[in-house]
């Protein structure tokens, strides 16, 4: 019975790295996307978001089915609900990368001025959460909790980058009225970069929780909780 158990737990983790590497490769191409402004590539998020929702209804009942089955405690029912959490800010940093190609496909414009580019940063606000993504995973992984909470702190590079962006976009759209659409589009973006962070340091709680039984929403930290 205890093995079965652990080849159900293992199996619901290999279940949540495929979902991790799934959304991962979606916020990859969404940043390929926006910055070539590739509707190809935007086409190929969009049609792959079916995969990701898929995905997360299959984790989320096979973790109601393991609950109601053996009806988990201590550190297997903290695994099972970190790993239902997980998947579903997994889902929602899939959405955010589906709207942002979905952006790049409705735009108009075929390319974004290098200079706006670099004084937005974009492609610094991609890199952060890519390897804030890749830091958690490995976290999780090695079950190591300082990682984990050392990715909580990168949420603010982020938050400064988006904290820019918008005085940018502003004052770039002021000089270039026929950019207003686009400008507003990459509103948007920042703010589903940011809101992507926010639900990574969920996870980074998550997975400590998981690891050291804290609850790091409840103390002083330097994120805040996400409400979906």
């Amino acid at each position: 019975m205890v093995k079965f158990v652990e080849s159900e737990l293992q199996q619901l983790r290999n279940e949540v790295y495929d979902m991790w590497t799934l959304v991962n490769s979606q916020m990859e191409l969404a940043r390929q996307a926006v910055l070539s402004m590739d509707r190809n590539i935007a086409q190929q998020v969009i049609v792959r978001e079916r995969r990701v929702d898929a995905m997360e209804l299959k984790i989320d009942s096979e973790v109601e089915d393991f609950i109601a089955l053996y009806t988990p405690v201590a550190v297997d029912l903290r695994f099972v609900l970190a790993m239902f959490k997980i998947n579903n800010d997994l889902e929602r940093i899939g959405d955010y990368a589906d709207g942002i190609a979905r952006f790049v496909k409705d735009s108009d414009a075929d390319s974004i001025d290098a200079g706006l580019v670099e004084a937005l940063q974009i492609e610094k606000m991609f890199s952060t959460l890519l390897i804030m993504m890749d830091d958690l995973k490995q976290a999780l992984m090695d079950e190591d909790a300082s990682r984990a909470t050392s990715v909580i702190a990168m949420d603010d590079t982020l938050d400064s980058i988006k904290a820019a962006s918008t005085g940018i976009l502003v004052d770039y759209a002021r000089k270039n009225i026929d950019a207003m659409p686009l400008c507003m589009g990459l509103g948007g973006v920042f703010r589903k970069l940011e809101r992507t962070g926010d639900h990574l340091s969920n996870i980074a709680e998550d997975i400590v929780f998981f690891i050291d039984a804290k609850v790091l929403k409840h103390m002083d930290s330097p994120s805040s909780q996400v409400k979906a």
